[in-house]
């Protein structure tokens, strides 16, 4: 690990740590570097802005003020180039807008070197996209995931039936190259998987979800996980 991305790995360790810290010996096994190197790199993080607080003597390390932010780090090229890969890659993701957009922004504070060797790089990085649904159908199943509200779809299911239907959204799932909104459906009363690419048209209600959880859809595949693990 080169010492600009272990730079950037240790805060965000420091700042998962909380107010409990890590010790110097952790953080050392953590990277695989000696004790010397770590409090090395902490210094540097601190001499560049980031809030390190130290807490010597039994029980004591090292981490980040709370509520502080911290200084942008560089990325390298080739973390550069998987964010856009992994973007370009899933155009019929939920949110894959928003990521792009979010991307742009990293790239766009990216100093001249970094983003010319980044640039360079992802013209070896070749995707071929899935075709996204309607812009309209997916900012309006977004809209009612992030806001909880049911949202009303034209659902063509598999046999060519077409039914219109409120459904409170629960989550998004991607198995088999499809994307499904998964939720409670108002017209079955049952929880229901619906591919993205079927609906035919959605809008947002002024309807509240009545607070179906997640583990109401029943037991995920084994190999399932969210794209974002809560305390990673």
């Amino acid at each position: 690990m080169k010492r600009a991305e272990r730079l950037h790995a240790l805060s965000e360790m420091l700042r998962r740590s909380g107010s409990r810290g890590c010790s110097a010996e952790r953080l050392a096994q953590e990277f695989g570097v000696s004790v010397r190197t770590v409090k090395r790199d902490l210094d540097a993080l601190e001499n560049s802005g980031a809030p390190v607080w130290s807490r010597p003597g039994p029980g004591g390390g090292y981490g980040l003020a709370g509520g502080a932010s911290l200084p942008p780090v560089t990325l390298s090229p080739a973390q550069a180039v998987a964010l856009m890969a992994a973007v370009s890659a899933a155009s019929d993701a939920p949110y894959a807008d928003l990521a792009a957009a979010g991307v742009q922004k990293i790239l766009d504070v990216l100093d001249p070197r970094t983003r010319a060797r980044a640039d360079e790089l992802a013209g070896r990085v070749w995707v071929n996209a899935t075709p996204a649904s309607s812009r309209a159908i997916r900012s309006a199943l977004e809209e009612a995931m992030a806001e909880q509200r049911v949202v009303r779809i034209r659902y063509t299911s598999g046999t060519g039936a077409t039914t219109t239907r409120d459904v409170e959204p629960v989550l998004f799932a991607s198995t088999n190259g499809q994307w499904y909104l998964v939720g409670w459906c108002r017209l079955r009363d049952a929880m229901r998987w619906f591919t993205v690419s079927r609906i035919e048209r959605a809008s947002v209600t002024a309807a509240v979800c009545s607070g179906h959880a997640v583990a109401e859809v029943g037991e995920p595949p084994a190999n399932a996980r969210p794209v974002h693990a809560r305390g990673a």
